[in-house]
C-alpha cells in the first residue's frame, strides 16, 4: 500500500469545513472523506480525498502491472496522483494533514486480482483491517469485492457498505457472542479458530435460529518469512487450530448438524509476504485436509488461503509477485479438488493507491541529530513506531535551489520518543520561512482507523 504524509508550514488552519472547490478545476476530480481516529494529542480534524481522474489503461497493461504506485515525479520535481499535482490538491484542502485516495488505482487493483482469478470459482475478499474508510469500502463492493472482517464493527461496517454477507467472512481468534449472533443472521462464513470460539458460534446459531456457514481455520505452521509481528500461520501464532487437533473439532462439527455446516478450511500466512510458493506450500497442506475431512462425509467446497501479498515499500522498483503470480501458484490445486477459492487481499489492494499528506512545522537540530517536525503523527500511521516499518518519504514540491541534503528522523508532534515516521532519512532541508514545502511518505496506512 502507498500512503503518504505531507509537510508543511503554512498560515493558520481554518476552523470549519466549509471550504469550497467549486471555482477550482478539481471540483471534478476529487471529493473528501471523513476519518476518524483515536486523538494522542489535542483532537485534530483528518480529511481524506479521492482522486477519482481516471488514466487509460489496456488490458494487458492491467495484468502485466507489478503493481506500481499512482504516484509519479515529473521533470518539473512536482508529485502527481493520476496526473493531478499533489501540491495544487494540498492547496484546495481546508484542513491537514489528509489522506489522499486514487479511486482508479484502487480498480486497477481489483481488476488485477480478477484477471488473475479467470477460471476459478473465488471470493476477493478485501481485508477491510487494512482501511476502513466508508467510501473505499462501498467503491470495493461496487467493483464486487465481498469483506473479510475481524471484528463485529468491521461486521457492521460491511453491512452498511452494501457488501453482499454471503461473500463475507467473519475472521479472528476473539469474536464475541453477540457480534456471532449477527453474522449468524446475515448468513456471514465464520471462521471457527478455537474451542471456545466453536461453542459461541454454536451459542450463535441458536440464538439466531439459523444454520452457520463455517470453515475451519488451520494453522499450517508455515513460515511467511515476514516480520514476526506480521506472522500469522506458524505453530507459535495465537491464530487457528493445530492440525492435531482436527479430528476432535470434525467431531465437535458433527455434534451440532443444526447448528453448523463446515463448507470449507481456512489458513492465513501474513503479512507483506514476497515469496508466493510459501502460499503453494500451505495450499498443498490445507489441500491435504481437504481430502481428510471430505473423507468423513463433510462437503467441503471451499478453500480460504488468506491474503498478505507484498508491496514495494522502499519505492526502489523492486519486480514483485502480481495478484496472477500468487493465484498461479495454486491454481491447479484448487482445480484438482473442484473448490472455490477464497483470497482475503488487503495491503495490496489499497496500499498503492494512498498517500498520507502532511505539513513540515519546523526543522531543529539537537547535537548530531536533525529532524523534521511535521504535523502528522503515528495516530495517523502506527506501523513505523509499532514495529520500525519502513515508510517512504520524499518531497512533493521542488527543494529551494540552495537546499542542503542532510540526514533527517521525520518526527510528529505526540510527546513520545516513539512518534517517528522515519528514521535516518537523506532529504533536502525545508526552508524554515517558505510557506509550502511538503514531504511525502508513501505508507500502508496502518492507523488506529486503518490498521494493519
Amino acid at each position: 500500500m502507498a500512503g503518504s504524509n505531507i509537510l508543511s508550514h503554512s498560515p493558520s488552519l481554518p476552523k470549519t469545513y466549509s471550504h469550497s472547490l467549486n471555482q477550482n478545476a478539481l471540483s471534478q476530480k476529487l471529493f473528501f472523506l471523513p476519518l476518524k481516529f483515536k486523538a494522542t494529542t489535542k483532537p485534530r480534524a483528518l480529511r481524506a480525498v479521492l482522486s477519482q481522474n481516471a488514466v487509460k489503461t489496456s488490458v494487458e497493461d492491467t495484468k502485466n502491472a507489478h503493481f506500481q504506485h499512482c504516484f509519479t515525479k515529473s521533470e518539473d520535481g512536482y508529485l502527481y496522483c493520476e496526473g493531478l499535482k499533489v501540491h495544487d490538491i494540498m492547496e484546495s484542502v481546508e484542513r491537514r494533514p489528509f489522506y489522499l485516495y486514487s479511486k482508479p488505482q484502487i480498480t486497477r487493483n481489483v481488476e488485477a486480482y480478477k484477471d488473475a482469478l479467470e477460471g476459478l470459482n473465488s471470493i476477493i475478499g478485501y481485508a477491510i483491517k487494512a482501511n476502513n474508510n466508508l467510501k473505499i469500502l462501498e467503491h470495493l463492493r461496487h467493483l464486487g469485492c465481498g469483506a473479510v472482517l475481524v471484528s463485529g464493527n468491521e461486521l457492521k461496517l460491511a453491512l452498511r457498505a452494501g457488501f453482499d454477507p454471503t461473500r463475507c467472512i467473519f475472521n479472528g481468534n476473539g469474536k464475541i457472542l453477540e457480534d456471532l449472533v449477527l453474522a449468524a443472521q446475515e448468513g456471514v462464513f465464520v471462521n471457527i479458530d478455537s474451542e471456545f470460539d466453536l461453542e459461541n458460534i454454536v451459542e450463535a446459531a441458536k440464538r439466531a435460529g439459523k444454520k452457520v456457514n463455517v470453515l475451519l481455520r488451520i494453522n499450517p505452521d508455515v513460515d511467511p518469512q515476514v516480520h514476526p509481528y506480521v506472522a500469522t500461520g506458524n505453530k507459535n501464532s495465537k491464530f487457528g487450530i493445530r492440525n492435531e487437533k482436527l479430528q476432535c473439532f470434525l467431531d465437535a462439527v458433527k455434534e451440532h448438524p443444526n447448528e453448523l455446516k463446515l463448507v470449507g478450511a481456512h489458513c492465513h500466512l501474513g503479512s507483506t509476504i514476497t515469496k508466493v510458493d510459501i502460499f503453494r506450500d500451505a495450499a498443498t497442506i490445507m489441500i491435504n485436509y481437504i481430502d481428510q475431512i471430505r473423507d468423513q462425509g463433510f462437503e467441503v467446497d471451499y478453500l480460504n488461503i488468506g491474503g498478505g501479498l507484498g508491496i514495494d515499500y522502499y519505492h526502489s522498483g523492486a519486480i514483485l509477485p502480481t495478484p496472477r503470480d500468487l493465484i498461479d501458484t495454486v491454481r491447479d490445486l484448487v482445480i484438482s479438488r473442484g473448490l472455490n477459492l477464497i483470497i482475503e487481499p488487503g495491503r495490496s489492494l489499497i496500499a498503492n493507491t494512498c498517500c498520507l499528506v502532511n505539513r513540515v512545522t519546523g526543522v531543529k537540530t539537537n547535537g548530531s541529530k536533525n529532524f523534521i517536525v511535521i504535523d502528522g503523527s503515528m495516530a495517523e500511521l502506527i506501523r513505523p513506531s509499532l514495529y520500525d516499518a519502513y515508510q517512504h518519504i520524499e518531497l512533493v514540491s521542488p527543494a529551494p535551489s540552495n537546499a542542503e541534503t542532510e540526514t533527517f528522523d521525520v518526527v510528529g508532534p505526540v510527546c513520545e520518543s516513539a512518534d517517528f515516521l522515519g528514521k535516518g532519512r537523506e532529504l533536502p532541508t525545508p526552508a524554515k520561512v517558505i510557506s509550502y514545502i511538503y514531504l511525502l511518505l508513501y505508507s500502508c496506512l496502518h492507523n488506529n482507523n486503518i490498521h494493519a
